[in-house]
């Protein structure tokens, strides 16, 4: 029975950087949904806490998502896994 290739390994290096960019994105997130926050509570006068909490958690989450998707697609191309997957051919088996 054929073996298949093993995965190609991602390195602690690569590891390190792809958690160092994360942190990166998350403080970016917080910016942006406490600027939206702040936006929502200056323009609208007097508003309730649980709007303002839910403006800050949907902006946050929202701006992690994609941008932690979007790390995901880089950390991908960079362990190889792409070209892994774009070279496999059935006939291989």
């Amino acid at each position: 029975m054929p073996r298949h290739d093993p995965l190609p390994y991602a390195a602690p290096t690569d590891r390190a950087r792809f958690v160092r960019a994360f942190r990166i994105v998350a403080g970016f997130a917080l910016a942006v949904a406490a600027t939206a926050a702040w936006l929502v509570w200056q323009e609208s006068g007097q508003l309730r806490i649980h709007m303002l909490l839910a403006t800050f958690l949907g902006v946050f989450l929202t701006v992690l998502l994609a941008g932690g998707l979007m790390l995901l697609i880089f950390a991908s191309n960079n362990s190889g896994h792409d070209e892994a997957a774009a070279t496999f051919s059935p006939e291989d088996e």
